[in-house]
């Protein structure tokens, strides 16, 4: 199974998006480039035509072992105080697409692309960082696990082969 979306590069029409939540669009429209160019995350977009449907970032990140429920991290070897993870940093869809299961669509495609680099690059899980309690419900239909004393979530690599 191949993915769905292509890396953001300097031929798409960014200005165009809109999502209606700032920080996401100024994302993509002023920062997304630069953060590529300089390996900080990478971002993936799936086209319609010249029109960006939707986009997300991924980029590498660790989590503290004590932030992770206690029967997950009884699994791990203890010399590790930092799990290596994937951050699904970004994910947004343009409101010209909403309700057409653009976002799960995408979500699906960072997932395969998160599991598929973890072969190569250790990665225990991915997570996320909601942006509001609308996303947070989104992650939550989808497997997501709150992490006790955080807002983030994670959905293990175990639970997303489970998927492919």
């Amino acid at each position: 199974m191949g993915y769905l979306t292509i890396p953001l590069d300097s031929t798409h029409n960014k200005s165009l998006f809109s999502c209606g939540n700032s920080l996401l669009d100024n994302y993509l429209h002023k920062q997304a480039k630069q953060d590529v160019k300089k390996h900080l995350s990478a971002c993936f977009v799936l086209l319609e035509g010249e029109s960006i449907i939707g986009y997300y970032t991924l980029s590498s990140a660790s989590i503290i072992r004590e932030s992770v429920l206690e029967n997950f991290r009884k699994k791990l070897p203890q010399s590790y105080n930092n799990i290596p993870t994937t951050l699904l940093g970004r994910l947004a869809v343009d409101k010209k697409y909403k309700g057409k299961g653009y976002g799960e669509l995408l979500m699906i495609d960072a997932l395969k692309r998160s599991f598929d680099a973890s072969i190569s690059i250790g990665s225990i899980a991915v997570i996320v960082d909601p942006i509001d309690e609308d996303a947070k419900a989104f992650y939550l239909k989808y497997g997501f696990i709150l992490l006790p004393d955080s807002k983030k979530m994670f959905i293990a690599m175990d639970t997303i082969s489970e998927l492919f």
